[in-house]
């Protein structure tokens, strides 16, 4: 397993050359409360939707983790390569990744999965106007979809993302 304070300067790493870029932006004019009324279905700004697609854990070893979940009675992983693999889990997704340390907060990442690439940026922008951080701007992945991160305020590392591969119904169900 990787200690705690190396995936942390891991994290720092990534992320500290990539800081004055973000730290001069600027969100757009309004507030939250300026641009919604007290009732969120009249609030058009608002790209997020109120739902989690995926929770990622990181670990140490994968095929240690990934056969734990299977002998709990998980079952139908996609493993696309040796670092990562995915769990149907009801309407979300499951996963268990070895290189979590480099994206995001060291642990644990939170995923909102989006219907198209245009709004990796929009739900990025949001995130910024309500008094996040953003960590990763919306870009091309190395595994062919559109993906962003952003912090909330204590400091919890969000990825935006859109998989082409992957369904998002209308309910906000993931489907892998």
């Amino acid at each position: 397993m990787i200690p705690f304070d190396e995936i942390g300067s891991r994290y720092d790493e990534a992320f500290t050359s990539r800081g004055a870029e973000f730290a001069s932006a600027q969100p757009p004019v309004g507030t939250h409360d300026e641009r919604c009324t007290t009732r969120p279905q009249s609030c058009e700004a608002v790209a997020m939707d109120q739902r989690i697609s995926l929770v990622t854990l990181g670990v140490g070893d994968l095929a240690r983790a990934r056969e734990f979940y299977e002998a709990l009675g998980w079952a139908g992983a996609q493993q696309p390569d040796d670092e990562v693999c995915f769990f149907q889990a009801g309407g979300m997704v499951f996963g268990l990744w070895t290189a979590l340390g480099g994206h995001g907060a060291p642990g644990i990442e939170l995923a909102h999965n989006v219907r198209s690439p245009e709004e990796v940026g929009e739900v990025l922008t949001e995130a910024l106007r309500a008094g996040g951080t953003i960590v990763r701007p919306a870009g091309q992945a190395e595994w062919g979809g559109t993906s962003g991160a952003f912090a909330d305020p204590d400091g919890y590392v969000w990825e935006v993302a859109h998989n082409p591969g992957w369904t998002v119904g209308e309910d906000g169900a993931v489907r892998i």
